[in-house]
């Protein structure tokens, strides 16, 4: 169940960080207030997650589920280059979060 719980909070830190981008500085009051339930709700599901995963590995998971995610986002919604390298360097934190997950 822990692991759910830190993947749904990866997602949602996906969210957030995708959101920052449609807040427009917080000047937009739906988008602001959606990514700010989604900042708490990604914490509060981290922090359900340590009561059993170990510190380090669940905020790496965490972070790089968020940093997979919003570089692939940023890609897709934002036309953000998809060169080989950036695409490689994706695929470590991939094989990073897999390690992690299957040495924890």
């Amino acid at each position: 169940m822990a692991w759910i719980l830190l993947l749904v909070a990866g997602l949602l830190e996906i969210g957030w960080a995708i959101g920052l981008k449609y807040t427009d500085g917080f000047t937009r009051p739906l988008p602001s207030f959606l990514t700010g339930l989604s900042m708490v709700a990604s914490v509060v599901l981290l922090g359900l997650a340590l009561r059993t995963l170990p510190v380090g590995t669940a905020y790496a998971v965490w972070t790089g589920i968020g940093t997979v995610g919003t570089a692939l986002l940023g890609i897709a919604l934002f036309g953000e280059p998809a060169t080989a390298a950036r695409l490689a360097c994706i695929g470590l934190i991939v094989a990073g979060i897999l390690g992690l997950k299957l040495l924890a």
